[in-house]
C-alpha cells in the first residue's frame, strides 16, 4: 500500500508540477502591444483594412497582440514612418511602394507608368513569386515587408480644365509623390511636377501653390479634394500598391506562430480592403459628378496610348535603376496572364 501511494503521489507531484509550469508559461508570456500608422483618412478602405488585419491579430493571440490604429498621418508622412519603422521605433506602417523604392530601387517597378492593364493583372503579380521576391528585399533595409493590399489606379485631378490629353496637361503644376519615375513622367508629358507629401497636399491646393494631383478614387474622395479639385480624368496611368511593413525589431521578438498569425492578418486585411476599394470606387467617382460639382473626362484609348509612346524613353531610362532583370521578370509575368 505504501508503494501504491508513493507511486500515486509521484504522478500527483508531476501532474502538479505539469500544471504550474503550464500556468506560468502563459503568465510570463508577454502582450505584443503595436502602433499601426497609415496616412489617409480612418473611412478609407485600406484604414479599414489595418482595422480588419488587428481585429484578426486579436482573435488568432488570444487577446494578446493589443494593436492601435493611427490614421490620417497622426506618426508622420509615409517617408517619416518608414524611417520609423526602420528604426524599431514604430512596429506598423501601411504606406504606397513608391516612397519604399526611395531605399529599395526595385520597387520602382511598381510606378513604371501603365505596367498593368487591370486589377487581376496586379493581384496575381503582387501576390505570386514576383511580389514575394520583392517583399523579401526588405528586409536588407530592417524591415519586413508582409503583404501588399490595393491603392488603386491612379487619376488626375485638377482646379483649372478639363484634361483629355497631354497638350490639356501643359503648364499645370501638378503634385506627385516623392518618387523619381512620376516626377521625370509627368515632367515629360508637358506638366510642372512637384514632389510632396500626402499630408501637405490639401492646404497646398486649397492656397493653389498647386493646381493639380493624381490618386486613386478612393484617395481622391476620402481626402475630400472635390472641395478644392474641380476637374477629374481618368488617365489610369499607374496602379499603385500599399505595402504592410513591420519593424524587423519588432518582428524578431516574435515567436514564430506569432509572425504566421501576423502573416494571416495582413492576408484578411488585404482581402477585404480589395473588395472595399473596389465596391466603393465606382459610386464614389459618381457622387463625385452628381454632388461634388466635378466634371469628369474619360482619356481615350487613343490618348492614352500617345502618352505611353511620349512616356517610353522615361520607362528605359529607369530601366537599369530598377535592375533590367527586375523588370524583364514581371514584364514576362503579366504577359503569362495576358495569353
Amino acid at each position: 500500500m505504501a508503494q501504491g501511494f508513493r507511486k500515486l503521489s509521484t504522478v500527483v507531484v508531476a501532474l502538479l508540477a505539469a500544471g504550474f509550469c503550464s500556468f506560468a508559461g502563459a503568465q510570463t508570456t508577454p502582450e505584443r502591444n503595436m502602433r499601426v500608422s497609415i496616412g489617409i483618412p480612418e473611412d478609407h478602405p485600406s484604414a479599414q483594412g489595418a482595422a480588419k488585419m488587428i481585429e484578426s491579430l486579436a482573435r488568432q493571440s488570444g487577446g494578446k497582440f493589443k494593436a492601435k490604429l493611427y490614421p490620417n498621418s497622426q506618426l508622420g508622412s509615409e517617408t517619416a514612418t518608414i524611417a520609423s519603422v526602420r528604426g524599431g521605433t514604430l512596429e506598423v506602417t501601411i504606406v504606397a511602394t513608391a516612397p519604399v523604392a526611395t531605399i529599395i530601387k526595385e520597387f520602382l517597378v511598381y510606378d513604371l507608368p501603365f505596367l498593368f492593364q487591370n486589377e487581376k493583372e496586379a493581384d496575381t503579380i503582387l501576390d505570386g513569386k514576383f511580389g514575394q521576391k520583392l517583399l523579401d528585399l526588405t528586409t536588407s533595409k530592417n524591415m519586413i515587408g508582409l503583404c501588399y493590399w490595393e491603392n488603386g489606379f491612379r487619376q488626375l485631378t485638377n482646379s483649372k480644365r478639363p484634361v483629355a490629353n497631354m497638350d490639356d496637361m501643359s503648364g499645370l503644376k501638378i503634385r506627385v509623390m516623392q518618387n523619381p519615375v512620376y516626377i521625370d513622367a509627368f515632367k515629360t508629358m508637358g506638366a510642372n511636377a512637384i514632389p510632396m507629401p500626402m499630408p501637405e497636399l490639401y492646404t497646398a491646393l486649397e492656397a493653389k501653390a498647386v493646381d493639380a494631383q493624381e490618386n486613386p478614387i478612393t484617395n481622391i474622395y476620402s481626402n475630400k479634394m472635390f472641395e478644392v479639385q474641380k476637374y477629374i480624368s481618368l488617365t489610369n496611368h499607374a496602379y499603385s500598391p500599399h505595402i504592410i511593413l513591420v519593424s524587423k525589431a519588432f518582428w524578431d521578438k516574435l515567436e514564430p506562430k506569432e509572425q504566421q498569425m501576423m502573416r494571416t492578418a495582413c492576408y484578411e486585411g488585404r482581402d477585404y480592403e480589395r473588395k472595399m476599394n473596389r465596391d466603393l470606387a465606382a459610386g464614389q467617382l459618381a457622387d463625385m459628378q452628381k454632388t461634388k460639382g466635378m466634371t469628369l473626362t474619360t482619356v481615350t484609348p487613343a490618348e492614352m496610348a500617345k502618352m505611353r509612346e511620349r512616356i517610353k524613353p522615361v520607362i528605359d531610362r529607369f530601366i537599369p535603376e530598377i535592375g533590367a532583370e527586375t523588370v524583364a521578370e514581371a514584364n514576362a509575368e503579366i504577359a503569362k496572364i495576358r495569353k
